[in-house]
């Protein structure tokens, strides 16, 4: 039987119940496509993250209802950051130098996509309802598996490769769960899809060499029945396959 590619996914941390804790979505997803999803618990020591990291063949960086420290990209708290746990913000950090240092297929979704460009050196929005001007939605409550607004994709894009495989055109639609969002795009990312409002809904790898996918809406939610977000985790899986 052909080996089945190890692909790590960071946790969460309940305040409350002091567990780490992960939505089943982002499991099924790559078991359905043909990998093997492997759990990362948020302990930031690098020594445990570079032994974690070293069995895998690629990691995903999953959303998080919290928000990455601003200290991080120079910023003070702004009125609206939400909640944010530090362990979280630093275990992605590690495993994201991890990555890098191994050449790693990536994979971020929503928070994931966010810390992804702020340790390459960007920024962020902190809250979109009060930093952009005429916002559309994009925290649509529930449920959150409803397709809520468009997005507008680069045609010169991996993304957009993807979109067409599935016949899709270059304007889908997208769930929404978030209000933050990138501002400046950080060192070897191009931002390749966004919202009417101007909100980058995805950025990649410029490095032709690199596998590196940042959405900012969540196709493992709609994994089930929508055919863009299938074909953002095959090719995902695939590349972790070496192909």
């Amino acid at each position: 039987m052909e080996r089945r590619p190890r692909i790590g996914i960071t946790m969460r941390l309940e305040i409350g119940t002091n567990r780490f804790y992960l939505g089943r979505d982002y499991c099924e997803a790559v078991e359905a496509c043909g990998g093997v999803p492997v759990h990362i618990g948020l302990i930031p020591k690098a020594a445990y993250i570079a032994e974690a990291v070293a069995g895998l063949d690629g990691v995903l960086l999953p959303g998080s209802n919290t928000d990455t420290d601003p200290a991080y990209y120079g910023q003070e708290p702004h009125p609206k950051l939400g909640t944010v746990i530090p362990v979280k913000d630093q275990t992605d950090s590690l495993v994201l130098e991890e990555v890098e240092k191994r050449g790693l297929p990536l994979l971020g979704i929503c928070f994931g996509m966010q810390i992804l460009n702020v340790s390459r050196g960007g920024s962020l929005i902190q809250d979109i309802g009060s930093q952009t001007d005429n916002a559309v939605k994009h925290d649509q409550g529930m449920p959150y598996d409803r397709n809520s607004h468009s997005i507008e994709i680069d045609q010169e894009s991996l993304l957009a490769g993807l979109a067409l495989s599935v016949g899709n055109a270059m304007t889908v639609r997208v769930n929404s769960s978030h209000h933050q969002a990138l501002n400046r795009v950080g060192e070897n990312l191009k931002a390749t899809a966004w919202t009417s409002d101007g909100v980058i809904e995805c950025v990649e790898d410029t490095r032709p060499d690199r596998y590196v996918l940042g959405v900012q809406w969540h196709p493992e939610l709609t994994f089930g029945r929508d055919n863009l977000s299938q074909a953002i985790f095959r090719s995902f899986v695939e590349r972790c396959c070496g192909q």
